[in-house]
């Protein structure tokens, strides 16, 4: 495996790559999510080429971008035994020449970024789009791998690729759970072990409206007041539903309704997204 931290060498290695590139876009602190991704990706292309990169321009004002947790060493591991063919792991003054508003940035349309994680975070998929754009066009990537615990921003990615014809297909993976249905996170190393606990009232939240729904409540109400007294100690940021093809936020549920939550844990003040498809 090479480990590359420049484009101009990156792009030297791309051009002699053999047959089809796979490529994992990760901020690293990688875990079995993660590795679940790159397994594919191994499993399905002849090269993988996993990024670590922790992307500033995603970042908003207060948000946890100093603190996100750095793991290299553990990543360069975690990747090596997977089969990956190139590790690239760029500072930030190599992928960037300036500061936010000096950038040409790929910024989602409207209807796809006035909801949910969108609302707390502004210019966050701005800055999601603009790198994941970047990391297409340096690897030639044919395919590139996301997990489903990130629905928005796989859906906003979907969006670009169709809407720009990047020459790309994006594959969508499940979530990665751990035995207790915590879905996994990088910023679940955040948690106190109090938080922890607390945390695991996301998953039950969202597993109590699917067992809800198939039992037949289906009104949006009914179930988000259910969810809610599960989730009553955590700071709850938004409950949507919203169909799992357009992403339109819905009035009545269905079979193609996915529904979305984000939560703060108190303790740590972490933040993390989950999400089920209420009928599968």
């Amino acid at each position: 495996m090479k480990i590359i931290d420049n484009i101009k060498e990156l792009r030297e290695e791309i051009k002699n790559l053999k047959g089809s590139i796979g490529l994992v876009p990760t901020m690293g602190a990688l875990h079995q999510g993660h590795l679940s991704l790159i397994n594919r990706a191994v499993k399905e292309n002849d090269n993988t080429v996993v990024s670590v990169f922790v992307n500033p321009i995603q970042f908003g004002i207060n948000e946890d971008l100093d603190k996100y947790p750095r793991q290299l060493e553990n990543d360069t591991k975690l990747c090596e035994n997977a089969g990956v063919k190139i590790l690239f792991a760029p500072k930030v003054s190599e992928m960037y020449q300036g500061n936010k508003d000096e950038l040409t940035l790929i910024c989602p349309p409207y209807e796809a970024v006035n909801k949910l994680c969108a609302k707390s975070r502004p210019g966050h998929f701005d800055g999601v789009c603009s790198v994941v754009a970047k990391l297409f066009n340096l690897t030639k990537a044919n395919r590139a791998y996301f997990g489903q615990k990130d629905a928005q921003q796989l859906f906003i990615i979907k969006k670009m690729v169709k809407d720009l014809n990047f020459d790309i297909e994006i594959i969508s993976c499940p979530i990665v759970r751990e035995a207790d249905n915590l879905a996994l996170s990088s910023r679940n190393q955040y948690l106190t072990q109090h938080d922890r606990k607390l945390a695991l009232n996301i998953s039950k939240a969202l597993f109590q409206a699917k067992k809800d729904y198939k039992e037949g409540i289906a009104t949006k109400k009914s179930i988000t007041d259910n969810s809610l007294k599960l989730m009553e100690d955590l700071d709850v940021e938004y409950i949507e539903f919203v169909d799992i093809n357009t992403f339109e936020i819905q009035t009545q549920i269905n079979n193609d309704t996915l529904i979305l939550i984000a939560a703060r844990v108190p303790e740590s003040d972490t933040r993390l997204i989950d999400n089920i498809k209420l009928w599968d």
